[in-house]
């Protein structure tokens, strides 16, 4: 997610109020503030306490923060805004609403993970996926193995993407993807010289888990 996006909103909201607004990442960094000096002051304590309240508001430090929507049981970003009273409440939350709707705006056109889910979903033309790919820096010309994560059970509950993501962490060689209520797909980057064994074998974890 681009710095840039959640600089240009916070940088709107300068002229609502005079308190601090902006966006840490998953390692307490200030990656966007309308107070330019804070823009990659560390603040690991904080990571800490937003996790630590699961999705809702926390006051940690003389500031409030509200974790953006994500993918895992860790968030990606938070934002954050000065004050611990009720007035940083109510902001921090309309912050929160207005950066996710840009996150979500950004991802939409530019997420590598949205790029694949078209190329599964064939709701891309062949001829634009190569210059998809070449935007976002994929590499088409690499084995990749593809893996159905399908409910059988109509009575289980749904599989949570999130336990998948948490198998395979790395989201610049591996994208998973919720297909549907049923299906989750996991698209793996592998090496040159895979055999059928090992793709039975990361089926086999993925099943375990």
């Amino acid at each position: 997610m681009s710095s840039r996006i959640f600089q240009s909103v916070v940088l709107q909201m300068k002229d609502s109020t005079e308190r601090a607004i902006g966006v840490i990442d998953s390692e307490g960094t200030v990656v966007a503030c309308n107070e330019l000096s804070c823009i990659g002051e560390h603040w690991p304590g904080a990571v800490e306490a937003v996790n630590r309240g699961e999705g809702d508001a926390v006051r940690f430090d003389g500031r409030t923060f509200k974790a953006l929507a994500g993918w895992g049981a860790q968030f990606d970003y938070a934002a954050f805004v000065k004050g611990e009273d009720s007035e940083a409440q109510m902001l921090c939350a309309m912050a929160t609403v207005a950066l996710n709707g840009a996150k979500t705006y950004y991802e939409e056109k530019h997420d590598k993970a949205t790029f694949v889910k078209n190329i599964i979903s064939d709701n891309i033309l062949l001829g634009d996926i190569y210059v998809r790919a070449k935007e976002l820096h994929v590499e088409a010309e690499l084995n990749r193995g593809v893996f159905v994560v399908r409910r059988t059970d109509e009575k289980a509950d749904a599989i949570p993407v999130e336990t998948v993501q948490n198998i395979f962490p790395d989201r610049q060689t591996s994208f998973v993807l919720s297909m549907g209520e049923d299906d989750v797909v996991l698209v793996q980057q592998l090496g040159d010289n895979v055999e059928m064994s090992d793709l039975e074998k990361t089926a086999a974890q993925i099943e375990e888990t």
